[in-house]
């Protein structure tokens, strides 16, 4: 019988090494923005979703005809919304942060 941790967990080292980076990307999301184009019958209608703040995230998720664009904090608390039909969004450009 072998002792000590198996060897496919990470160290603990290792994680917090991955925590530290995963701050450091929060810290520079600030421009996140996601661009979405919905038909509206007559025409075509363009929203924003921005990251506002310093350490916010903008995510997109798809599911049941349904898609979400949310704003998040570091914790990932939703802070804004927004829901679009799916069959009716033309387009989505996602505008990631820039990398510092």
């Amino acid at each position: 019988m072998a002792t000590g941790a198996p060897s496919s967990l990470p160290a603990p080292g290792r994680a917090i090494h991955a925590l530290s980076d995963l701050g450091s990307y929060a810290l520079a999301v600030k421009g996140d923005r996601v661009e979405v184009l919905v038909d509206v019958g007559g025409g075509v209608r363009q929203f924003d979703v921005r990251a506002t703040k310093a350490g916010r995230r903008v995510e997109v998720s798809t599911a049941r005809g349904v898609m979400e664009v949310t704003e998040v904090t570091r914790s990932g608390q939703p802070v804004r919304t927004a829901r679009f039909m799916s069959a009716r969004v033309v387009s989505v450009v996602e505008h990631p942060a820039a990398d510092n």
